[in-house]
């Protein structure tokens, strides 16, 4: 897809020429982050990025001024509002001018992209779209001509979890669309980094199953002209399987994207229910540290203690960053791991993935069997509320935490696969207590009274 010059449905404000769009990122006095990511991986450091997002323009402003002035984080972001994501243009511009505190996230194509220009301008790291938009070639358009160059998401990962009777052919449709502008960009000596959404349902992921999507992702992707690829995992709980999932990530993309972009690993710190005590949450968010530290992420995404009370203040915010550059300092560079343990849970989440996708990855029509996968059965997101996927597999936790596949249903595994996970889990036989674990399994930290570190 060409880059075009469309009118946006809210503010009906024409984009800026390619040519404008590109002397003006050019012209920013700051990294991008395929450039800081790059920095961080040569330096062997862990870039921090919070999340953070609120419907006034001012608002956003002095969010993002202060926590740059007292937490110095890498990367900043702007979580774009729920209307937006769906494409509630209109809506989401209703609200901001009647009632912007009233949205929970920055309506960017509400705003314009001069605006988005201005918070790029004003600020000092680059910044990041961070949304959960199954269709998203307006909000892309509007980021770009913003200045901005990073964007979240994916045609499965973004519509899966978030969307309940949005075709994954016309998600993945406009994604691909999204994908080809990154490639002229590139051209144009623009690299926009393109994060993969592992998280999916945030909670009770087996690890095989979010790095199977992100890895399908990211080959469309590279082969649409992305050059800067991020495979972001969500922290699962326990801190074996955790590290393990993410060095693999590395392995993983020696295999399926052996010539294409730089590929980053990233760590979401745990997308799951959260602790309402605030010493109990500032553990699981060291943890969250000390997993990306130890598992070689290029890149960790916070969360702080008031995740389980709503919308965290700026406060909260900064400490989640201090907090988590703590983990992440050398003094801990004194832990020992059971590095065979390790490498062993390694051997059986890349076994995994493979099974998953590589009944896919050779397929002519590459794009046609992801949907088609998803019809069978035979590619599966657990939880989800879309209508095209099946939602049989059924994740629970084993002895340790760690989570496995109580029923694989249709999904592609060898019988030696399907043997290893039946192995790893206590017997349950009475249908109530298998979905009593599951709600335990769900709020696996929320409930807990200590949080196991490793």
């Amino acid at each position: 897809m060409a880059w075009k010059t469309v009118h946006l449905m809210a503010q009906k404000q024409e984009l800026p020429t390619l040519a404008d769009t590109c002397h003006f990122i050019k012209s920013l006095n700051k990294p991008c982050v395929a450039q800081l990511l790059a920095e961080a991986k040569g330096r062997g450091t862990v870039a921090v990025q919070p999340r953070s997002g609120v419907g006034g323009h001012d608002e956003m402003l002095e969010l993002l001024s202060r926590i740059e002035a007292e937490a110095n984080p890498d990367i900043l972001t702007l979580t774009i509002d729920s209307y937006s994501r769906l494409g509630r243009f209109d809506h989401a511009s209703r609200i901001l001018h009647t009632n912007p505190a009233a949205l929970n996230g920055y309506p960017l194509v509400s705003h314009g992209w001069r605006r988005g220009r201005d918070l790029n301008e004003r600020t000092k790291q680059p910044l990041d779209i961070r949304h959960g938009s199954p269709i998203a070639d307006h909000l892309f358009e509007t980021a770009i001509a913003s200045g901005i160059t990073s964007f979240e998401g994916g045609g499965i990962a973004y519509n899966l979890p978030y969307a309940k009777k949005v075709p994954l052919e016309e998600s993945i449709a406009s994604w691909r669309r999204i994908d080809h502008i990154c490639g002229e960009l590139a051209d144009q000596g623009i690299i926009v980094s393109r994060e993969m959404f592992g998280t999916l349902t945030a909670v009770l992921i087996p690890p095989s199953t979010s790095l199977a999507i992100t890895f399908l992702e990211a080959i469309s992707a590279a082969r649409d002209g992305v050059r800067c690829l991020l495979i972001a995992y969500p922290q699962g709980g326990n801190s074996l399987q955790d590290i393990a999932a993410l060095r693999s990530i590395e392995s993983l993309a020696r295999r399926y994207l052996p010539l294409g972009p730089s590929v980053y690993p990233v760590l979401h710190q745990y997308m799951g229910p959260f602790p309402r005590d605030k010493a109990k949450a500032s553990a699981l968010i060291l943890l969250g540290g000390l997993v990306a530290k130890l598992g070689g992420a290029a890149k960790v995404v916070t969360k702080t203690y008031e995740e389980a009370l709503g919308i965290p203040t700026v406060e909260a915010n900064v400490d989640g960053i201090r907090l988590t550059r703590c983990a992440l300092a050398r003094i801990f560079d004194f832990i020992e791991l059971d590095e065979a343990a390790i490498a062993e849970e390694m051997r059986w989440i890349e076994r995994e993935v493979v099974e998953l996708i590589d009944p896919i990855v050779g397929v002519g029509d590459f794009h046609k069997a992801i949907v088609e996968a998803f019809k069978a059965g035979r590619l599966d997101v657990p939880f989800s509320p879309s209508i095209f996927t099946l939602g049989d597999v059924i994740p629970v936790r084993d002895p340790q935490g760690a989570i496995r596949y109580l029923s694989c249903a249709g999904l592609p595994f060898s019988e030696t696969t399907r043997r290893r996970n039946r192995e790893s889990l206590r017997e349950t036989t009475a249908p109530k207590e298998k979905l009593r674990q599951i709600a335990r399994d769900v709020h696996f930290f929320a409930d807990q009274s200590d949080v196991y570190l490793l």
